[in-house]
Formats: C-alpha cells, structure tokens, sequence
C-alpha cells in the first residue's frame, strides 16, 4: 500500500477518530475547571515551596460527582481509543506506513472547533 491509499480512511473511522478528538478536547476543558487536588489539601505561599504559579490556594477537593464524571469521561476516551486502533481499516494498510497513516488521521479528523483550543485574537 502507498502512502496516497494510506490517506483514503472509511466514513466510520473519521467520525471516530473525531469524536475522540472531542471527548479528549472535553475532558481537557473539565479538568481545567475543576480544583489542582483531588482530595481537600491545603495551599501555601510562594516562599513555603516551589511554585511557578505563586501562591497556591486551599484546594477543597473534588466532588463525588466531579470524580465520577472524570472517569465516566476516561471511560468514554478509552473506549473510542480503542474503537480508532482496532478498526479493520489498518489491516489493510502496509506495516511500514501505519504511523504515517494514523497520524494523517488525527490531522484530517481534527474537529474544526476544538472547545479546548482557546480562540485567536
């Protein structure tokens, strides 16, 4: 197989490789909100420790909700992961020209909008 058959992807591997574009870009944004320790731990000044961020605020922890919406959203991250790899698409496709294809894939299945990319000024 060429690189140019690489390129050529079924309907139903684009659309998987994008929504695992989109759980991941989701979780990412999830993340970001939620407070730096999972568990309540207290913070501390810029001098006390290392900081490149300055001080650190208490962290409350997180919530029995958020920790279960975290590994709903893993779940979800693995599950399409694993959707994208096994496909029967990449038995067809030459040994050596795999990773080439697969990353030709994550470019062209990249959602236009990512809700994790901040927007240009």
């Amino acid at each position: 197989m060429t690189s140019s058959d690489a390129r050529s992807f079924p309907d139903d591997l684009l659309k998987l490789q994008e929504q695992l574009h989109r759980a991941n870009a989701e979780h990412r944004a999830f993340l970001a909100r939620l407070p730096w320790s999972v568990e309540p731990m207290p913070g501390w000044a810029r001098g006390e420790r290392f900081s490149h961020r300055g001080d650190v605020p208490d962290s409350p922890g997180w919530s029995e909700e958020e920790k279960e919406t975290v590994d709903r959203m893993w779940a979800e991250i693995r599950e399409l992961a694993i959707a994208v790899v096994d496909h029967p698409h990449w038995a067809t496709v030459a040994r050596e020209e795999v990773v080439s294809a697969r990353m030709e894939l994550k470019k062209r299945a990249r959602p236009v909008e990512d809700p994790a990319e901040p927007e240009a000024a």
